[in-house]
């Protein structure tokens, strides 16, 4: 099982950011799929959410209208790609942002304990 993000990098405040995350070794086109983030000495919290089945997506109020979660799944071999397209980026942004996937009912959760499977993290820089 791998979750293989990419995309991190520094930018300026208000440029923009594509992460991009494939899940592989399991069917994870039949799982949610999210985007968390984690500052220094804080819990991860949620950013995006988009779910397996009709594409249903959720966030965070503090990126909703700046930031877009979508995916790719691939049905020749159940891999799935997750995307986080962010716009108008500000200092606060910056954060080690993870993707992760769990299979869920009746909804995006939220909270990163109810995840099973993480990618790295990949370090996303603001400079103001």
């Amino acid at each position: 099982v791998q979750l293989q993000a990419s995309g991190g990098g520094l930018v300026q405040t208000d440029a923009s950011l594509t992460l991009s995350c494939t899940a592989s070794g399991r069917p994870f086109s039949f799982y949610n799929m999210a985007w968390f983030r984690q500052y220094p000495g804080k819990e991860r919290e949620f950013v995006a959410g988009v779910g397996w089945k009709n594409g249903q997506t959720a966030y965070a109020d503090s990126v909703k209208g700046r930031f877009t979660i979508s995916r790719f799944n691939d049905d020749s071999n159940s891999n799935s790609t997750v995307y986080l397209q962010m716009n108008n980026l500000k200092p606060d942004d910056a954060a080690i942002y993870y993707c992760a996937a769990a299979v869920q009912v009746g909804g995006i959760y939220r909270n990163h304990d109810v995840y099973d499977y993480w990618g790295q993290g990949t370090l996303v820089t603001v400079s103001s």
